[in-house]
């Protein structure tokens, strides 16, 4: 296989069913590279001492889209050997321990994989409109990021 047919490529989706770790990191595997990187969010059973039964997650889907692919473009100019990115976000209720996000990076090498895939989490707390709420025993929480710049930019 020539590497021109083997061109970069991103897989960006949001959905409500659950997210597959093998799905995500096979879509980013080149014959190119020699390094796979992930990062997988999951839902934790607590938060600041309170027990947590799951999680929901709300989108501005397009907007979001929007966002993921500028974030995309970024590692592209960052990282010019980065080859395939995917980024996956589940939308809906997501159950203790199941993956609420899942970024898979390929490259030549693991530096620039890995360096990219913190970019991208980072990236995507901080500017993608998607809101997380929290659900206890017998409460709720909207959980904003601490990263979210329009959330600190009202204080």
């Amino acid at each position: 296989m020539d590497e021109s047919e083997d061109t970069p490529k991103d897989f960006i989706k949001l959905k409500s069913e659950k997210l597959s770790v093998d799905e995500v990191s096979e879509l980013v595997v080149s014959p190119y590279c020699g390094a796979v990187s992930l990062f997988i969010g999951t839902t934790r059973n607590n938060f600041e001492g309170k027990k947590v039964i799951h999680l929901e997650y709300e989108a501005y889907t397009s907007m979001a889209e929007t966002e993921i692919k500028k974030i995309c473009r970024d590692v592209r100019q960052k990282w010019p050997s980065v080859k395939h990115i995917a980024i996956y976000h589940r939308l809906g209720v997501v159950p203790i321990t199941e993956a609420s996000v899942i970024i898979a990076v390929s490259s030549p090498h693991r530096g620039e994989s890995l360096e990219a895939v913190m970019y991208c989490i980072n990236t995507l707390k901080a500017s993608v409109p998607i809101w997380k709420k929290e659900i206890y025993d017998d409460e709720y929480s909207w959980k904003e990021n601490k990263e979210c710049f329009w959330a600190n930019s009202e204080k």
